[in-house]
């Protein structure tokens, strides 16, 4: 009995890491603490060399707090936060709904806005719920720096993999909310002729303070990447000051606001960077007592042994995790611990070259999380709804809401695994691949 629990102490880890968590206990703790844990254990067990217990440091600063890769994060996320306190974002927004007020449909991506202007509640909710959560996909994503780094791959790659399905699944969104609009018009009534500028000098005005700027710094801040001129890390710094500028420009550049956007990216970042921490303690333990291997064979084991058995196993369990985790969660447990597992078998035959897996497998993870978020009963994005939406709006209709929505993301993720071209064609066109 002691040999068997000595032979399979990562998978015994890996479980204990989620029964752990189910707990309530803060992910980045159980991480770090089963890294400590079964450091110990191994070593007790003598499968694990005590040398390794400083080599958990080691690698905790040399894979994070020393990775120029993220370095970008903490700027990404300070970029965003002076954005939205600066007046930009909201302009952007203000912009777009003028622009679409003649098509069906069009009316601002805010809910209460929405649901005055006579949307149905239920388009309403799974519009706004299905916009939000392909904020994590769309370049320059923080999730897809993150995944960067777990899959060993650049960041620019990933971005460029994940802009054509992030394309995808917006064209089937705006595909599904104008068929709807044209067949029940009262479902998504189009705004009033009286709404927004009634000049074509208002108009461009309008334009030019609200799409302009923004357009201007996204083209610079993914263009710079995609075109081979500037890292990931270097193109987030450029995009601070873009940010930075376009503050100023807006009249509300000064202290208070630089402070709020300081002290809240702070305090993402703490959040980020400490559960970065903790999982590469864990997998570095895990990986040293065998997990790889381990894993392969308790796939085997369950009849799980093809690779595309494997990839369709490790799609619904990113599927499943979403339910109860957050993004950045899934990707640190899963992408360690499976990433080695995945390299290990062969998909050139439907690739056309081995260096495609990753980036093809990390698009599929990011677009899969689009669908665990929104799924009912548990999705993290239902319960952000139900805790916004007014009064008169029920759980029931939440989920309601979501159901046309996840069918067109999972109609996108089997795309994109079938017709792997939609993630690769950017990569290879700018080089990246």
């Amino acid at each position: 009995m002691i040999d068997w629990l000595i032979d399979h102490l990562a998978l015994i880890m890996f479980v204990s890491m989620f029964v752990v968590i189910f707990c309530g206990y803060p992910v980045a703790f159980v991480m770090g603490g089963m890294a400590m844990l079964f450091a110990v254990l191994g070593w007790l067990g003598d499968v694990f060399p005590l040398a390794g217990m400083s080599n958990i440091l080691l690698r905790m600063w040399g894979g994070v707090a020393t990775d120029p890769i993220l370095v970008s994060i903490p700027m990404f996320i300070f970029m965003g936060s002076i954005l939205e306190r600066s007046g930009s974002a909201k302009d952007m927004l203000s912009a777009t709904e003028i622009l679409l007020k003649r098509m069906p449909g069009g009316s601002l991506i805010a809910l209460p806005q929405m649901l005055e202007a006579g949307y149905h509640k239920h388009l309403a909710i799974g519009t706004v719920a299905s916009a939000g959560t392909l904020g994590i996909l769309i370049p320059p994503a923080i999730m897809l720096v993150v995944m960067a780094e777990m899959l060993n791959t650049s960041a620019g790659t990933l971005f460029a993999a994940a802009t054509m399905p992030g394309l995808l699944l917006s064209g089937l969104y705006l595909i599904y909310i104008v068929c709807v609009a044209i067949i029940k018009p009262s479902h998504a009534p189009k705004l009033p002729a009286h709404f927004g500028p009634q000049s074509s000098a208002e108009f461009w005005a309008t334009m030019l303070k609200g799409l302009l700027p923004m357009t201007f710094l996204m083209v610079v801040v993914l263009g710079s990447i995609f075109a081979g001129w500037a890292t990931a890390t270097e193109s987030a710094g450029v995009g601070v000051l873009g940010a930075f500028l376009l503050a100023a420009i807006n009249g509300k550049l000064n202290w208070t606001m630089a402070n709020d956007a300081i002290r809240s990216a702070c305090r993402a970042n703490a959040m980020v960077f400490l559960i970065f921490l903790g999982a590469t303690g864990f997998s570095y333990v895990f990986r040293t007592l065998g997990g790889d291997d381990l894993m392969i064979q308790t796939l085997a084991n369950f009849g799980i042994d093809t690779k595309w058995e494997i990839l369709v196993f490790l799609m619904i369990l990113v599927f499943l995790l979403g339910f109860p985790f957050e993004w950045i969660e899934i990707c640190l447990i899963v992408l360690p611990v499976f990433a080695p597992v995945l390299l290990k078998l062969d998909f050139s035959d439907h690739l056309g070259d081995k260096a495609y897996l990753m980036p093809w497998f990390g698009t599929l993870v990011a677009v899969n999380l689009q669908t665990s978020f929104m799924t009912p009963p548990f999705g993290a994005t239902l319960f952000y709804m139900k805790g916004t939406v007014p009064p008169g709006v029920s759980m029931s209709d939440v989920y309601k809401g979501m159901y046309p929505f996840v069918a067109l993301q999972i109609l996108g993720l089997l795309l994109c695994i079938a017709f792997p071209e939609i993630v690769l064609w950017l990569p290879r066109v700018t080089g990246m691949l």
